[in-house]
């Protein structure tokens, strides 16, 4: 088959088309150009290649004079005229165009937009759709994962519980064979009373048959006496305490889904300039192997408390209030208002002066930043691992006393006082306020000094009010769940901390009489930690490890002792 090509449009001539003159719209071959543009009449026409060639304007008859084509535009009015139209009176003194021209421009623009569709939009949005494919299947392959870690983290937990059932069982079965080892010699000594009894008896017979009467006077008759029947101590029965564990506890035990803390990326679009080129979009990086929870070892209250060690904080005259951060770092403040950056060796690595005095007023973020209350300017202030401080919420007319920051969700508890009235306020990390806890469901307020605050697992507010002797405890909600005021006539409640079992701890600051109270997550008293008068507690906090850190009020006591009080 033959291939055709556009042909010269001069007369007889059959070579190939390579150009074009605009203003006679004929296709010209290079001999016929030459020709062309050397005649006197069409030497000034405008002649170029083919491709850059202007669309002849179709032929199209005026409305208005049906002999006379339109090759006119009147940019007023924006409509096609023929040569007669333009001397009629609504278009007298407009400005005209060449239609032909505009008409040339408007096909000019149609195919550039359609090189742009051929050559990028169309090849970019077929890019980014086998893109999206690609990362429907790498979603698919993600959530697989994830669907087979969830039952590989629930198989772990059967298999724990599992061991520990038969740990439990094991114990069982050991204590009912101590009892048991007991009642049977029990039963030995009741055995042995009888057969002497018996014996007895026998004797008792021999002596009451005998004819020789001076024989029942005799030494050997004064020696029969009945011995008192054994005593022995009736056992008290174990009993089973049902475990307490929610459907919320199971399911933080086996992990979560969510999405990561990462603000998305814009799907990459290859530029304009390099349309011709094929799109080659990156393929996104998502996680394939989710993390396992670590399971936490069964822990619990020690009958006795352990000394540890001990550490000085530099640059503080006593140690009114912990926060302890990452890598084995802390902050700890005292009352005269320094705050020292330090690490469990004693070097001071950041110390600034605040308006802060005894109370808990500073604390370490989720991030590992410290923030920390201003009472004098009512501003809560941020210091980043980088040691650059900035203003972090401002509280208007409230003066911070107390501040938290939540394991659980990141979020900011401040006490804070105002003319004689008193709140806890909750924040966002973000520094949004979202929650105000002033009084309880009678109109009574809860708290009338927030001395420390802290926050349980189950996400109760505990806070310390020293004006009011009680540590006040409300839900999540706000709700007063309950107060405890210590276990003697004086309780002056200061540092404030709870472990992951739920337990809260709190220090009594009362002088002569300084305790150190823990209590569950519904206000029973447990025990007191420490002996009294051993030391004489402002603050308290759980590290990592669950020891407790213990710092006193008492002047240039720089000392905080650390505890082992779980088992």
């Amino acid at each position: 088959m033959a291939q055709h090509y556009l042909v010269c449009g001069t007369e007889d001539c059959k070579r190939n088309c390579q150009f074009y003159c605009n203003p006679c719209h004929q296709r010209l071959c290079e001999t016929c150009r030459d020709e062309h543009q050397k005649s006197p009449d069409t030497k000034e026409h405008e002649v170029v290649t083919y491709k850059q060639r202007k669309p002849q304007l179709p032929e199209e008859k005026c409305n208005l004079h049906p002999n006379r084509n339109v090759e006119i535009l009147c940019k007023e009015c924006n409509v096609p005229l023929c040569a007669k139209c333009i001397f009629m009176k609504e278009h007298t003194g407009h400005q005209l165009d060449d239609l032909e021209e505009k008409y040339a421009e408007k096909v000019a623009f149609c195919r550039s937009e359609i090189s742009k569709i051929q050559d990028y939009y169309l090849s970019t949005s077929q890019g980014l759709k086998k893109e999206i494919r690609e990362d429907v299947m790498e979603i698919k392959k993600t959530m697989d994962n994830i669907r087979n870690s969830i039952k590989a983290e629930a198989e772990s937990l059967k298999e724990l519980v599992d061991r520990v059932t038969s740990d439990k069982l094991e114990q069982a079965n050991k204590i009912e064979e101590t009892l048991l080892k007991t009642l049977n010699l029990q039963e030995k000594t009741y055995e042995d009373y009888t057969e002497y009894l018996e014996k007895l008896l026998k004797e008792f017979h021999r002596y009451k048959s005998i004819t020789n009467f001076r024989v029942l006077f005799s030494e050997d008759f004064d020696k029969l006496k009945i011995q008192s029947i054994p005593e022995t101590t009736q056992l008290v029965l174990p009993v089973f305490t049902a475990g307490q564990f929610y459907k919320d506890d199971v399911s933080k035990l086996l992990g979560s889904v969510n999405f990561p803390n990462i603000k998305p990326d814009n799907r990459r679009i290859k530029p304009m300039e390099n349309a011709s080129t094929q799109l080659k979009l990156p393929g996104k990086q998502m996680r394939r192997d989710a993390e396992k929870s670590d399971m936490k070892q069964t822990l619990s209250l020690s009958s006795s408390v352990t000394k540890v060690r001990e550490y000085k904080v530099p640059g503080v005259d006593s140690v009114c209030h912990i926060s302890l951060g990452k890598s084995g770092r802390l902050w700890a403040s005292d009352k005269s208002g320094n705050l020292v950056h330090a690490d469990l060796e004693g070097n001071q690595l950041q110390k600034i002066q605040t308006s802060g005095e005894d109370e808990g007023y500073h604390t370490v973020t989720q991030d590992g930043d410290l923030i920390y209350t201003d009472r004098k300017n009512k501003v809560i202030n941020r210091i980043t691992q980088d040691n650059t401080i900035t203003e972090f919420i401002k509280t208007g007319d409230w003066e911070p006393i107390s501040i938290h920051s939540s394991h659980i969700n990141g979020d900011i508890l401040v006490g804070m006082i105002k003319d004689g009235e008193v709140k806890v306020t909750r924040y966002n990390k973000t520094g949004k306020e979202i929650q105000n806890i002033q009084r309880d469901n009678k109109g009574r307020e809860l708290y009338r000094y927030p001395y420390y605050i802290t926050e349980n697992i189950n996400g109760d507010i505990c806070t310390s009010d020293f004006i009011k002797y009680a540590v006040v405890v409300v839900n999540k909600s706000g709700q007063h769940r309950f107060s405890y005021t210590g276990q003697g006539s004086e309780f002056y409640p200061c540092g404030i901390c709870t472990d992951l079992l739920g337990h809260i701890i709190v220090c009594n600051s009362f002088f002569g009489n300084s305790t150190l109270d823990i209590i569950d997550q519904d206000g029973q008293f447990l025990s007191q930690l420490l002996p009294q008068q051993e030391i004489s507690p402002c603050c308290v906090c759980v590290d990592v490890e669950s020891h407790l850190h213990v710092g006193q009020f008492y002047f240039n006591t720089k000392t905080v002792t650390v505890y082992k009080y779980l088992l």
